[in-house]
Formats: structure tokens, sequence, C-alpha cells
């Protein structure tokens, strides 16, 4: 999570979402701060556009559908709003009340490392994720080399930790009954830019 934008006062959930309606970039909300998200670089990029595509085609008459980044999150457990770079529903979409912006139902997210945000996502974001009774897998992709964590809630609520490294590997998403290949993920990183 980046430094909080605004210091002076503690926002309500209410007045983040309102301030998000016109702001010029996303931000996240914790707590009553607001931080900004920062901005991607063109691994980053792709990757997440080669995930989302990846996704959307797997699942195609399957009942689930694909989010991007441009869909918020909240977490109700702990109140956190955020815009994961993909996220996977099953079944009906739910969405917070009165709003068709804000999802509360995934059983997948994916993110896709930036440097700034690496400690976060690996750590407290990772936590905070967790409180979501629906989630069954969380995905963190390297964007600078081929490195895939791959957490899966099993049937005893414990998270069990694959790592892929491996160019050919194969990230299999369980609860999707789905494979997804590494060197498509990774198709059009350039290792030399990152």
């Amino acid at each position: 999570m980046a430094v909080a934008l605004r210091r002076e006062k503690l926002y309500t959930p209410e007045e983040y979402l309102a301030l998000e309606e016109t702001a010029e970039y996303k931000s996240e909300y914790f707590k009553g701060q607001i931080f900004a998200m920062a901005g991607g670089s063109a691994n980053h990029s792709r990757i997440v556009s080669s995930v989302n595509a990846l996704l959307f085609l797997s699942l195609r008459g399957r009942g689930c559908e694909t989010f991007n980044s441009d869909m918020r999150l909240l977490v109700k457990a702990n109140g956190l709003y955020t815009y994961p770079d993909a996220m996977v529903v099953c079944g009906k979409p739910a969405f917070l009340e009165g709003r068709t912006d804000t999802l509360t139902n995934p059983i997948v997210i994916v993110e896709v490392l930036s440097k700034s945000t690496q400690d976060y996502d690996r750590g407290q974001k990772f936590e905070l994720y967790r409180a979501l009774p629906t989630l069954q897998e969380y995905v963190i992709i390297h964007q600078d080399r081929v490195y895939i964590e791959h957490y899966r809630k099993l049937l005893n609520g414990r998270w069990e930790l694959s790592e892929l490294t491996e160019q050919n590997d194969l990230l299999l998403i369980h609860s999707l009954k789905i494979e997804l290949s590494l060197p498509l993920i990774y198709e059009r990183a350039d290792w030399l830019a990152a």
C-alpha cells in the first residue's frame, strides 16, 4: 500500500466511493484512508492482458466471468476496497448494494507484482483477501522473471503454496478446472526492460 493521499481526515466508505467516481486515477481504501495505486510497466500490462484473455477464453460457456482491474473489489469483513489485476466469479456476481462497480464474491484473484507493491501484495493484501469467504485461489505473477506463486485454499481452511518457475510449466487453477500455460502468460514479456 502506498502512502495515504489525504491525511487530514479519515474518510467513510461512502465518501471514498464518491471521490472515486470523479477521480482521474484509481485508489485503494482501507480503515478510512485513501491510497493512490501505482502505475504499471509495459511488462505488467502485457501479463495482465494475457491473463485476462486466457481466463476469458478458458471459461467461455462455463458460468464463470472474468473481471479486469477496472472492477473494484470490496472485502466486506475488513473494509478493503481495491482493484485486483484479474478476478473470476462463478455463478451470479455479487455487488455492493446499489452498485455495479464493486464486486464482493470472487473465487480467484490474480495480481501481477510491481516493485513498489510486491511486499504488500504478498503480505498484508493477501491477508486481507483471505477474509473473502468465496476466495479459493490467489495467484501472484512476477513480471521480471518466470515465477508464479499460486495459493490454494484447502478443505481444512489452510492455504497451500505452489511455485512455478519453469518457462513450460502449467498453472492449474483447481477451482476453475483450467490450466494456463506460462509461455502464453509471459508471451510478450521483455525481460531486458524489467
